[in-house]
């Protein structure tokens, strides 16, 4: 058997380091990497989990507090690293996103996190850490975090969520479909997340790799016209063109932000109109981001999408047999 910090193995070609799958019984560790967690709605979020008998471990500085940000840098990259290294915690949960966790970079071991086999689920500032695992080519999971299940979901969006952890990637019934931009059939590997920090990783160690991938973004609380700016970024970064395909779930809150001082474009029609310049196929309105329905999405796994049909399929195992 491998040590744990036995590294030496990673980095193969054509290698993918796939997580194990979680059961009831099984601990998810629980850590804050970005901003601060109330301790009621961290409590309310798990108890959702405690109900289907998982069990959770909440590591020292989960709750802890300093401006925006949930406690120091070192202090939450430490519970971070620990998560992945103690042999009770079989998963790692992040509490919530919203902004910190690229100050972490410097104190993280992600050689040392992929050798785990755990799974990192959340979303939103958590791409920049799902950035850096696919890096390693290792599958990490774009899911639904404490906060998020502290409120009502639609069933499926917590069907979704419990078959995903527990290795089953096939959407259930009642989740809506996305709608073509440019109609076609792509296959790739699933990266992506919150656009903003997709194009923040640009020009660092961890930067996006769209080629021949299937790329998946989404975002929140952002003006139309810094949608634009983004999208075209990824366009004169050749980014988007670099994929095989693309998949825009919900620009969250965005047509609420318009300056109309600048124009009041709507974020679908901004959308429509960049990615069709790209001409890969490409669909908008996919069921995820920050919003109240969304499938809980393995990164790193081989899967086809249908534009036309509005469908992401995967076609290979998220977790490891």
């Amino acid at each position: 058997m491998k040590s744990p910090t036995d590294t030496s193995w990673l980095h193969q070609p054509n290698v993918t380091i796939r997580p194990r799958a979680l059961k009831p019984g099984d601990t998810l560790g629980i850590v804050s990497p970005s901003s601060p967690i109330k301790p009621d709605l961290l409590e309310k979020g798990l108890a959702l989990l405690h109900s289907r008998e998982f069990k959770t471990k909440v590591f020292p500085h989960a709750l802890d507090h300093t401006h925006m940000l949930a406690g120091l840098d070192k202090d939450r990259a430490a519970d971070l690293m620990e998560a992945f290294q103690d042999p009770e915690v079989d998963a790692v949960y992040c509490s919530r996103g919203g902004y910190g966790c690229a100050r972490l970079l410097p104190y993280l071991d992600f050689d040392l996190m992929a050798a785990s086999r755990k799974m990192l689920i959340g979303f939103s500032d958590i791409t920049t850490l799902h950035l850096a695992l696919q890096k390693r080519d290792t599958v990490s999971i774009h899911a639904p975090m404490a906060l998020t299940l502290a409120y009502d979901r639609e069933p499926w969006v917590i069907e979704s969520f419990f078959r995903v952890i527990q290795g089953d990637g096939v959407v259930p019934e009642g989740a809506t479909e996305g709608e073509a931009i440019v109609p076609g059939v792509a296959e790739g590997t699933l990266i992506g997340g919150c656009m903003c920090l997709l194009c923040d990783s640009i020009g660092a160690p961890n930067e996006l790799d769209t080629k021949d991938r299937i790329l998946i973004i989404e975002d929140v609380d952002e003006s139309p016209h810094r949608v634009d700016a983004m999208l075209t970024h990824l366009l004169n970064c050749g980014k988007l063109q670099e994929a095989a395909g693309i998949v825009i779930g919900e620009m969250t809150r965005t047509d609420d932000k318009c300056d109309e001082s600048i124009g009041d474009q709507p974020w679908r029609e901004i959308v429509r109109e960049r990615l069709l310049k790209v001409g890969v196929p490409s669909m908008l309105n996919y069921p995820f981001g920050h919003m109240s329905t969304m499938l809980t999405i393995p990164l790193g796994v081989r899967a086809r999408m249908d534009a036309s049909l509005g469908t992401v399929e995967l076609l290979e195992p998220i977790c490891a047999p």
